[in-house]
C-alpha cells in the first residue's frame, strides 16, 4: 500500500474502466460470474452479484489499509454454494496480502443499513478468523460507530493508514450510512443515493440527510458518489421494473456531487409532502414503511 502520507494529496477521480455484469436474456443462458471484482486500485475492490442469483445485483466494496480490510455490505443471498462470497473474499485478501505481506490480518464486515439485500451473506463471516462482523441494525450499528443520539456527528473507521469517515444517513433506512474514503475521494452512499428508485421512508429525514451530503461534500474533495444499485436505463426518467433481471442498456455506477444537489432541488420542487416522481437520473419513491 502506498504511505500514509500520500493520503493528505488531494484525491484524484479515477474513472470507473469497466463493463458491470449486468444480466442474461434468460438465467438458462447466465454467463455471468456469481460475483465480479473489479480493483479500482490496488487497494480498493467493488463488486457485484449477479442478477441470475438476485435481481437486485446489490454492489459490495472492499478496502485495504494496513492492519484490516473492511467489507461494507454482504450481498442478498445466504447460500454460499448460490454466492460464494465468503470464497471470492477470502480469495481477494490473498491477492492482496501477496503483494503485502504480513501477519494477522483483519476483515471487518460493516453495512450501508440493514435491509435483506445488502445483509443476506453475513454467516458466511460469523466463523471467520481475525474477523469482526457488525449487524447492520441501528443499536449494534451505532453503538459500534459511536454516534449520539441525534446521529449528527461524524466517527472513523481506521484499517491502518486508511481512515473512513462514517455517519448516519437514514430517510431510505432508519439505519442507513454513509462512508467517505479519503483515499480515493469515494463517497459511498448505499441505498440514499445512486441511479434508481429512492425508496423513503421518512421523508423529512431524507431531505435531511441529503442536506449533510452536500455540506460534507463541499468540505471534502469527492472523486466519486457512489451508491448499490443501477435501476435506471439510459433514457431519461426510465427505470428498469423491478425484478428485472437484464438490464443491458444501464448507465454508469458513479455520479457526482452534482447528482446530490439534482436529488436536493427535486426535493425542493416536490415540497415536503411526499410524493413519487421521476426525474432524469433517479426516481424519488416515498414508502409506506421499512
Amino acid at each position: 500500500m502506498s504511505s500514509v502520507a500520500q493520503l493528505s494529496s488531494t484525491p484524484v477521480a479515477k474513472p470507473l474502466d469497466v463493463q458491470w455484469i449486468h444480466g442474461s436474456p434468460s438465467s438458462k443462458h447466465n454467463t455471468d460470474p456469481d460475483l465480479q471484482t473489479y480493483w479500482y486500485d490496488e487497494n480498493t475492490v467493488i463488486l457485484r452479484q449477479n442478477k441470475a442469483i438476485d435481481y437486485e445485483a446489490p454492489f459490495l466494496f472492499l478496502l485495504f489499509g494496513q492492519q484490516r480490510a473492511v467489507l461494507l455490505d454482504t450481498g442478498a443471498t445466504a447460500a454460499p454454494d448460490l454466492f460464494p462470497l465468503r470464497r471470492v473474499v477470502d480469495g481477494l485478501i490473498e491477492t492482496w496480502l501477496g503483494r503485502n505481506p504480513r501477519n494477522g490480518y483483519g476483515l471487518l464486515v460493516l453495512h450501508t443499513h440493514a435491509h435483506g439485500d445488502h445483509v443476506a451473506g453475513d454467516e458466511q463471516f460469523a466463523d471467520r478468523a481475525d474477523t469482526v462482523l457488525v449487524e447492520a441494525d441501528k443499536d449494534a450499528a451505532w453503538k459500534f460507530f459511536g454516534f449520539s443520539g441525534d446521529a449528527d456527528d461524524i466517527r472513523t473507521v481506521d484499517l491502518g493508514g486508511r481512515v473512513l469517515q462514517a455517519f448516519a444517513t437514514p430517510g431510505h433506512h432508519a439505519a442507513a450510512v454513509t462512508f467517505y474514503d479519503p483515499w480515493t475521494g469515494i463517497l459511498l452512499t448505499g441505498d440514499t443515493v445512486y441511479r434508481g428508485r429512492l425508496y423513503i421512508v421518512d421523508w423529512a429525514a431524507y431531505s435531511h440527510s441529503i442536506d449533510r451530503l452536500i455540506e460534507f461534500s463541499a468540505a471534502h474533495p469527492v472523486t466519486h458518489v457512489i451508491g448499490c444499485h443501477i435501476e435506471m436505463t439510459r433514457q431519461p426518467g426510465v427505470d428498469y421494473p423491478v425484478r428485472t433481471t437484464y438490464q443491458p442498456d444501464e448507465p454508469p455506477l458513479e455520479m457526482t456531487v452534482a447528482h446530490l444537489h439534482k436529488i436536493r432541488a427535486a426535493l425542493d420542487e416536490i415540497g415536503p409532502q411526499p410524493a413519487r416522481r421521476a426525474f432524469d437520473e433517479f426516481i424519488l419513491w416515498p414508502e409506506d414503511d421499512e
